[in-house]
């Protein structure tokens, strides 16, 4: 269990938010947030990459030319991968790079690696109602009152994301917006700073707490 410092909307602290998690044991758990974090990359590759053999590769059906007496090469296709517009020699094929990983195991990989950020992680009260129209000035602002320099990568976790705070965040360099219930490890293990309001802190435990 973490105690938390809440601070307002100036950057003033104004209580104590718990972060109450059940995470691996220490001798697992960095190997358990690995295997996430190759799961979650793996995932994220298309597998679209593809190049034609020379079996499909179009023409080359006849012999470019008898096979002796001509002083050349032999060649049987003009599509051999040695010939410009040949097919390819062990070249990409489509395939799936996804990798499975228990359900449990995912969750408890996150959970670890959230709770392992704490020393990172500012928790701050619901500050939507206090950009009544997008202004990305004011955020900057906000954040650097918070501890949350823009130098690095900083992660936003809300419990919803309005218009407005979406509109004055999408142009900020290095931040991210996320949802409490649609975190993942890789950005939580990326942010160099992981911003959260209290609500977003309670509704995280409320949903990764098995």
């Amino acid at each position: 269990m973490v105690e938390c410092v809440v601070k307002n909307w100036q950057g003033e602290e104004i209580g104590t938010a718990t972060l109450e998690l059940r995470v691996a044991k220490e001798e697992n758990a960095p190997h358990i947030v690995h295997r996430a974090i190759v799961r979650h990359l793996a995932n994220a590759r298309q597998g679209t990459a593809s190049s034609k053999t020379r079996a499909e590769v179009r023409g080359g059906g006849r012999k470019p030319w008898r096979q002796k007496g001509t002083g050349r090469a032999r060649a049987g296709s003009i599509r051999s991968p040695l010939w410009r517009g040949g097919g390819v020699t062990f070249g990409p094929k489509q395939r799936d790079y996804s990798l499975k990983m228990n359900r449990k195991e995912r969750r408890l990989a996150l959970r670890t690696a959230f709770f392992g950020r704490a020393e990172d992680t500012i928790v701050v009260e619901n500050f939507a109602d206090q950009l009544q129209q997008p202004k990305t000035k004011e955020l900057v602002s906000a954040l650097t009152r918070w501890g949350a320099t823009n130098k690095g990568k900083v992660l936003l976790v809300l419990t919803e994301i309005s218009e407005n705070v979406y509109l004055s965040a999408r142009n900020v360099c290095n931040l991210k917006l996320t949802k409490a219930d649609a975190l993942n490890v890789y950005d939580v293990m990326s942010a160099d700073k992981i911003v959260t309001t209290s609500d977003a802190l309670a509704k995280l435990q409320e949903v990764y707490s098995d």
